[in-house]
């Protein structure tokens, strides 16, 4: 537990405190320290992606699904397979949670985090598609971080062909399979512990449906794309629905709560009373945490990307953070700012989240909090098994008896938390997130020009094929 402390301590605990007016202190993650500069640097040498090219992510994702290779993926499916792990628990109980800590303030920052961390999604996602290879198990393509950063150093020493691995590459995949181990713990509880509280069942019986209808989906080899599809768009849409519901029933609070976000996210009472600190690294954190823009996750869904250019699934995947975190954060957000605060004082998490629910839409409120919960947690967990599987074909080769074992090990981690929360799981998965994001940004700056030079590419002969059809 000490060694687990300590590295948790070391990637997300202050590495640096700024002290702020009033008092305040800004403390600096060393994730935050690389996660944001660089996502400014990206965001500059993409000559503002995030806001420039946001028309073009739309068309793209409305364009015709073109797959030619059997077993591959089209570019929107992978964008379904990255938001179904991004769009997760933590963009219900964490937004709460930042909300908190940070009050209406944090939203705003969470806001700027994902415009930043847009751009960062580009960059890998594209890197993805130009170093992925072909899948012999799956059939169509595999590759994400682990690959492009074994040819980053491998093409540096001139040993492409002498060495199978990357020490850097190695260790990504096992962080990733670390990550995605703990990550189910904290699946099985969340959701175990929803349905307990708002339909009384027991923990047990929930737990083994879960982890049965689990196993249907990702032991059978094409599965997961087929369910993710219809899943994805269908519990969006829903918390969305709802959302946009209560917003129209409160319109006239909505000047009220932006004004509020706004003015506490600059605001001088926050300086002065010594939380402006609090404020910028509640949302800071959420954004990044939600987002997952450079822990190196999503490439692994968007190098399976059958795609013509690498740059559109990079865009694809741009659009991605935007919908986490502009989207469904702020539904999350704007559920609980339209909420009076005298319901929701001394009440936190899951309790703080349904108490607001049933303020807007009555008992179904409770109700509704539990299902969408399981959606995005249960959709989060077979997402992942399909990050994990070019990670273990990098570390143990092309074979199923590898795969199989991975997928029972999830399994099981996600049955076991459905029956107990156990901390130092928790705090494992987070330690993985962490170490994936500090090795994939190892290479991820140095291999950025690749990614500009393919939108710069992409760009030029989009412009061009506008030309021939006015001409």
């Amino acid at each position: 537990m000490k060694i687990i402390t300590f590295f948790y301590n070391l990637l997300w605990g202050d590495l640096i405190i700024v002290p702020l007016p009033g008092g305040s202190t800004l403390g600096l993650s060393l994730l935050v320290l690389i996660l944001i500069p660089a996502g400014i640097y990206f965001t500059v040498q993409t000559k503002g992606l995030p806001f420039r090219l946001f028309p073009e992510m739309i068309r793209i994702t409305l364009e015709k699904k073109k797959v030619a290779d059997k077993g591959a993926i089209s570019g929107v499916q992978a964008l379904i397979v990255s938001t179904a792990t991004r769009v997760g628990m933590g963009n219900l109980i964490g937004v709460v949670a930042a909300i908190s800590a940070g009050g209406a303030g944090a939203v705003f920052w969470m806001w700027l985090i994902a415009l930043l961390g847009s751009s960062t999604a580009f960059v890998e996602a594209t890197l993805a598609q130009i170093y992925k290879e072909k899948d012999p198990l799956y059939g169509g393509y595999r590759g994400g971080p682990a690959y492009y950063i074994h040819s980053f150093f491998m093409n540096r020493k001139n040993k492409a062909s002498k060495r199978k691995r990357s020490l850097i590459a190695a260790l990504f995949a096992l962080s990733g399979l670390l990550c995605w181990c703990g990550i189910s713990q904290v699946i099985g509880n969340s959701v175990s512990s929803a349905f307990e509280n708002a339909f009384h069942i027991p923990p047990i019986w929930t737990t083994i449906v879960l982890t049965i209808l689990a196993a249907v989906i990702v032991l059978r080899k094409h599965a997961t794309v087929k369910v993710l599809d219809v899943m994805v768009p269908v519990m969006a849409g829903l918390y969305f629905a709802i959302t946009l519901f209560i917003i129209i029933r409160n319109a006239g609070q909505l000047p009220a709560v932006f004004q509020r976000i706004f003015m506490e996210a600059f605001g001088f009472r926050q300086a002065v009373a010594g939380g402006i600190g609090a404020v910028i690294m509640n949302g800071a954190k959420r954004g990044l945490f939600s987002n997952e823009a450079g822990s190196g996750s999503a490439p692994c869904a968007a190098a399976a990307a059958d795609i013509s250019h690498p740059a559109k699934e990079g865009l694809l995947q741009a659009l991605g953070v935007f919908i986490d975190t502009l989207l469904i954060c702020s539904c999350t957000a704007m559920i609980m700012l339209l909420t009076p605060s005298s319901l929701t004082n001394g009440l936190e998490g899951m309790d703080l989240l349904q108490t607001a629910m049933q303020y807007h839409i009555g008992e179904f409120g409770v109700i509704f909090t539990a299902v969408i919960l399981w959606l995005f947690s249960f959709s989060t967990f077979i997402g992942i098994l399909f990050y994990a599987r070019p990670n273990i074909a990098y570390l143990f080769g092309d074979n199923w008896l590898s795969q199989t074992l991975y997928k029972v090990l999830a399994l099981v981690m996600l049955f076991i938390g459905g029956l107990a929360a156990y901390q130092a799981v928790w705090e494992l998965g987070d330690i993985g997130i962490g170490l994936m994001t500090i090795f994939n940004m190892i290479v991820l700056v140095p291999l950025a020009p690749k990614a500009i030079d393919s939108l710069k590419d992409y760009e030029k002969n989009h412009k061009r094929k506008k030309r021939s059809k006015q001409v």
